[in-house]
């Protein structure tokens, strides 16, 4: 892409969804992701009904009667947006390809993060890591990984989730809130997801096709897998074609939630003709 209408682009998205994070987002995104570290911040008196397990014992002993230590919570975050950037995310039938609500997502939630002082980070994968901005703050960072989502071109179209989870947690050491946006054609990764989901907040947002949910009937179709680039003639004329594949999205579906339940991960799930404000609202609102 020539370098204005990057620039152009970059521009656009961050108006849009600044404006999002500044206005809609910015007390949602504070009581949905908290904190999870708490530090030490002083020593008082004992007062009735207090946490006989908070006693310091050592200034109790010192001053002849009892004194506790009082924490309070770490409030900066440090968030990871692990992207999608395998070939599927270049599909969409409504107006919108996938990638262009992975792209506004991110970038929104990037936005909160500073607005919030935290810090943010982001990894690109496909079948391997094809990209890693470790977090920092601000938002000359933030443009530069809004140009990155905008640009960036993957070296493989397949998709690895198990192996950017286990990426995820051998980079980022400390305590961090992380989002996966992703279609999740993928599975087998309910393991590197337990893992993940013990240390870190992790956050699920799939992005998914109406066209990925059922087939319209449109007759004899050539289909091509994005990813592995497989082509295949479909009679959509077939009813019975029509509801096993309707079916096989609804199964699917079935097992990537539990999937997430079994980690304790929350889904939020969009598809491209959907507004993905809502999407995150929800998702805000449910984490509150």
């Amino acid at each position: 892409m020539e370098t204005s209408e990057l620039i152009k682009k970059v521009r656009k998205i961050e108006i849009k969804t600044r404006g999002l994070s500044k206005n809609i987002f910015a007390g949602e995104y504070h009581s949905a992701f908290k904190g999870r570290g708490m530090t030490f911040a002083e020593v008082r008196e004992y007062q009735y009904g207090d946490d006989i397990r908070s006693i310091d014992w050592n200034v109790t002993a010192r001053f002849g009667h009892p004194y506790i230590k009082v924490f309070e919570e770490e409030r900066e975050l440090t968030v990871v947006l692990m992207i999608d950037v395998s070939g599927s995310r270049e599909f969409g039938s409504a107006s919108q390809l996938k990638k262009d609500i992975f792209t506004e997502v991110a970038a929104t939630l990037a936005f909160s993060t500073i607005q919030n002082n935290d810090k943010i980070g982001v990894i690109f994968f496909s079948d391997k890591i094809e990209k890693f901005i470790p977090p920092k703050k601000g938002r000359k960072h933030v443009l530069h990984i809004i140009r990155e989502l905008i640009d960036f071109e993957p070296e493989s179209t397949k998709t690895d989730i198990a192996g950017v989870l286990r990426y995820f947690t051998n980079a980022i050491k400390k305590s961090s809130t992380a989002f996966i946006i992703s279609d999740f054609i993928d599975d087998n990764f309910q393991k590197e997801l337990n893992i993940a989901s013990q240390k870190h907040d992790v956050v699920a947002l799939q992005v998914y096709d109406l066209r990925e949910t059922e087939l319209p009937n449109v007759g004899l179709v050539k289909l091509k897998d994005a990813e592995s680039g497989e082509r295949i003639w479909v009679d959509t004329s077939d009813k019975r074609l029509r509801t096993t594949y309707k079916h096989a999205w609804g199964e699917g579906q079935l097992a990537l939630q539990k999937t997430f339940t079994k980690s304790g991960v929350d889904l939020v799930s969009m598809s491209t003709s959907d507004d993905y404000v809502k999407a995150l609202m929800k998702l805000f609102k449910m984490r509150a």
